[in-house]
C-alpha cells in the first residue's frame, strides 16, 4: 500500500497537570529530512523523539512541533545563578556611577534577567516526562501515518487505472507489430512488380530485405521488458514498504524502452499509442513524486 509524502497528525496528553500537544506535518522530499522544534526544558528528549519519528516515515520533510506546559510541581529544581547575579548588580552599579543617575533596582527584576533562575529537571522526572511525551508521540505518529495512507490510497487508485491503460496501449502494439513484416512483405513485392513490371521477382533479395526490415522495426525485446515491467509495477503498488524512489527508476525504465519503440516501428497506429503512453507514464511519474 502506498503512502503519500505529505500529512498531518495531531496529539493531546494530559496527566497529573502537565499538558503534551505534539503536531506533525510533512512535504515532499527526496530523502528523510526531519526537524524537531521543542522546549527548552525538554530539550534533553530531541533524540530520543528524532528517533522515534524516523522509525515511523522513510522519506519526506517533516517538522515536529512539541508544546509542553509543566503545572505541576514534579521534577522541578529551581536553581539561582548567585555569581552571575551579582555580576549584573555589579555592572548596574557601575553604569549608574558612569551616567549620574541613581540606581533603582530590586530582587525581583534581577531574577527576571536572563539565565538567573532556571528550572532543572532532575533524572527521575526525566524518565516519567519521556514515557508521558511517548504516549502523546505515538499517537500523532499514528493520525500522521493514517492520513499519510489515506493520501496514498488515492494515489494508488489513479496510478493503477494508467497502468491498466498502458498495459492495454502495450498489448495493442504487441498485436499491430506481428502484422508488421507481413504488410512490408507485400508492399515490398507490390513495389517490385510495380518497377519491374513483370512477375519476375529474385526471391533471394527479397528474403534479404524482409530479414533486414524485421531486424530493424522488431519491437518484441521492447515489449516483453515493457510487459515485465508492469507486472514490477503492480507488485510495488501492493508492497507495505516505502517504494517510491523504487517506482521512479521503473517509470524511467519503461520510458526508456516506449522511446526505443517509437523509433524502430514505422507505424502510424504505433506511434500514436507510444504518443499515448509516454502521456500516462508522465502523469505517473509526476505523481510519484508524492509517495514516500
Amino acid at each position: 500500500m502506498l503512502k503519500s509524502m505529505t500529512g498531518f497528525g495531531r496529539a493531546k496528553y494530559e496527566t497529573n497537570s502537565r499538558e503534551y500537544i505534539i503536531d506533525i506535518k510533512s512535504v515532499n522530499n527526496r530523502y528523510s529530512d526531519i526537524t524537531i522544534k521543542m522546549p527548552r526544558s525538554i530539550s534533553f528528549l530531541e533524540e530520543k523523539v528524532k528517533q522515534k519519528v524516523t522509525n515511523a516515515i522513510s522519506r519526506g520533510k517533516v517538522e515536529v512541533f512539541i508544546t509542553f506546559n509543566n503545572y505541576s510541581e514534579q521534577g522541578k529544581n529551581i536553581k539561582i545563578n548567585s555569581e552571575l547575579a551579582k555580576r549584573y548588580i555589579e555592572e548596574i552599579k557601575q553604569l549608574s556611577e558612569d551616567t549620574q543617575i541613581n540606581m533603582n533596582i530590586n530582587l525581583q527584576e534581577i531574577l527576571k534577567m536572563p539565565d538567573i533562575l532556571n528550572i532543572r529537571i532532575d533524572e527521575e522526572a526525566e524518565i516519567l516526562i519521556w514515557s508521558e511525551l511517548e504516549t502523546a508521540l505515538t499517537e500523532a505518529i499514528n493520525n500522521f501515518i493514517t492520513m499519510r495512507e489515506t493520501e496514498g490510497l488515492k494515489i494508488q487508485e489513479d496510478l493503477e487505472k494508467r497502468i491498466d491503460y498502458i498495459e492495454k496501449s502495450v498489448n495493442s502494439i504487441d498485436n499491430i507489430s506481428d502484422t508488421l513484416v507481413q504488410e512490408y512483405i507485400a508492399k515490398l513485392e507490390k513495389r517490385i512488380n510495380d518497377i519491374l513490371q513483370n512477375n519476375i521477382v529474385d526471391e533471394s533479395r527479397l528474403a534479404q530485405e524482409v530479414v533486414i526490415y524485421s531486424d530493424k522495426c522488431s519491437v518484441e525485446e521492447e515489449l516483453t521488458r515493457l510487459k515485465s515491467h508492469i507486472i514490477q509495477f503492480k507488485e510495488l503498488l501492493n508492497k507495505n514498504t516505502a517504494n517510491g524512489k523504487k517506482i521512479d527508476f521503473l517509470i524511467q525504465e519503461m520510458n526508456r524502452e516506449t522511446n526505443t519503440i517509437g523509433s524502430k516501428a514505422n507505424n502510424l497506429d504505433i506511434t500514436n499509442y507510444v504518443i499515448e503512453i509516454k502521456t500516462e507514464l508522465e502523469n505517473i511519474r509526476e505523481q510519484i513524486q508524492n509517495v514516500e
